[in-house]
């Protein structure tokens, strides 16, 4: 495992649409590996492929709460997530990203999602998230279609400094 550097706005792999993945194979897994332990070493809570520079469908998350002993920390690996089933309900939540170094912005998504995909191995993903897994993982699924949150909020500022309204 290495820990790879995390490319910032605007470079273009950013805003490009990643490729599917057909290969499951060494290399996919050594991606894998790195792209974990990249978002650790740099306390994401997610992580895709293209914000290391890998236009390819794949994004790690990892979710769970040092207070609440009832949301163990978990991590999840999809290789070529879809989301579906969004909720009609949807709520406004504050995100950040390591690609997008000293901004945060309110955004507005749905409550729940079913993520479907792929594990590393190629076997068949499902889960139905909700809550802020739900955020993680379509903040996630964002980057592989080159979409970040800043295209999606309603206003953006720098932690501590004035509000900065886009709509």
């Amino acid at each position: 495992m290495a820990k790879r550097k995390i490319i910032t706005i605007p470079h273009p792999t950013l805003r490009k649409k990643a490729a599917k993945v057909t290969a499951f194979d060494e290399e996919l897994q050594g991606l894998i590996d790195d792209m974990v332990e990249s978002m650790r070493e740099d306390n994401g809570a997610g992580l895709a492929a293209p914000q290391v520079n890998v236009s390819q469908r794949v994004i790690a998350v990892e979710f769970g709460s040092e207070e609440d002993e009832n949301i163990p920390r978990t991590l999840y690996i999809v290789v070529n997530p879809k989301i579906s089933a969004p909720s009609q309900e949807k709520v406004s939540g504050v995100e950040g990203c390591l690609s997008v170094p000293g901004l945060v912005g309110e955004v507005e998504r749905p409550v729940s999602v079913v993520i479907k995909g792929q594990t590393r191995t190629g076997e068949p993903f499902k889960m139905k998230a909700r809550g802020w897994l739900a955020r993680i993982f379509q903040h996630e699924v964002d980057h592989l279609n080159g979409i970040l949150f800043t295209d999606r909020a309603t206003r953006v500022w720098e932690p501590e400094d004035e509000i900065v309204d886009l709509v």
